[in-house]
């Protein structure tokens, strides 16, 4: 059988506890319904022998980490509140999920648990996927680690991140396949009514700009553009507005924002576009007008690149009068 260590951190949050459990639940039962031998021995791990979760509203029995000396796979629930905070509270977990780690078992971090996941050096140099709106945060706190923002499974050297929410429990069903097989991961699909081919946050992602930063000019850079993204901007034009060279704007603004000035632009554009489609009666054309752009295909291309959807699935999707 599998050894699944699921970590109940302090601040932990209950769902990426459960939803697991229940999942590799389900797919023990579909296996012995179908003549095979249940494959998960899935056990909650803390700190201690009781684990209070969401200010004590909820307690966990558990079983202590250090009884636990060899697993399989620990899986890291998402944490809230202030992270930094969180990581601190946590540091205990650290020198046991790497030894884990070391010693053969595979780890898998759930929304924001990659930040504690990030906190024990393994994702160094390594993809990391975790909630959209935390990627600023995420970056800044760890450089040393690829984030993938639209991400919702990242599956590295025998450690794995989801993306925010409930979509990590995409990432348990993809464990489910690896582990139990196809079958088994498509009826637990089923039986939790999750999309099993889902493999990006992209449309459920707001862009809201990186300004967590140091960098004035880069800042000023950025305001100008939300301010003015309707029109014509070049990056010579910002480079002379903000007094630098053009090539000393580009590598500042990427390292200020994670995004090159072109990228910065489009996602600025696409984002207003979203807000229309998702409200407005506007037509198509109209929107793309609207947000700066006259070439149909390059605003058709550059919209699904972005959001994963083209506008008019965006549309249908999340426009409130459309979904009435």
């Amino acid at each position: 059988m599998k050894h699944i260590s699921i970590i109940v951190s302090k601040g932990a949050i209950l769902g990426n506890i459960e939803g697991p459990r229940q999942v590799f639940t389900e797919a023990n039962q579909f296996l012995q319904s179908i003549g095979k031998q249940p494959l998960f021995d899935v056990h909650l791990v803390g700190l201690s022998d009781k684990s209070k979760l969401n200010e004590g509203l909820y307690t966990i029995s558990t079983e202590l980490m250090s009884s636990i000396n060899k697993t399989d796979l620990v899986i890291i629930p998402a944490m809230y509140g202030d992270l930094q905070k969180a990581i601190e509270e946590n540091k205990d977990f650290i020198p046991w999920i790497i030894r884990q780690y070391k010693t053969g078992a595979e780890v898998a971090s759930l929304c924001l648990g990659a930040f504690l996941l990030a906190s024990t050096g393994l994702l160094n140099g390594k993809r990391s996927a975790t909630h959209w709106l935390a990627a600023n945060a995420f970056r800044k706190m760890f450089p040393d680690v690829n984030l993938l923002e639209d991400k919702i499974i990242t599956d590295e050297n025998g450690i794995y991140s989801s993306g925010g929410a409930y979509s990590s429990l995409n990432l348990i069903l993809y464990l489910v396949e690896k582990y139990a097989g196809r079958e088994t991961a498509v009826f637990c699909s089923k039986a939790f009514q999750i999309d099993i081919q889902r493999d990006s946050q992209s449309p459920f992602t707001i862009f809201i700009g990186q300004k967590e930063h140091e960098d004035e000019p880069i800042k000023k850079a950025q305001e100008f553009i939300e301010n003015n993204f309707q029109n014509k901007i070049s990056v010579d034009q910002l480079a002379t507005m903000f007094a630098l060279s053009r090539r000393n704007l580009e590598r500042r603004f990427k390292k200020a924002t994670a995004n090159t000035v072109i990228e910065y632009i489009q996602r600025v554009k696409i984002e207003a576009a979203k807000k229309n489609l998702e409200s407005a009666r506007k037509n198509i054309n109209e929107i793309m007008y609207e947000v700066g752009y006259s070439d149909n295909k390059a605003f058709r291309t550059t919209f699904k690149k972005i959001t994963g959807l083209s506008p008019i699935q965006y549309r249908n999707k999340y426009n409130r009068e459309l979904a009435a």
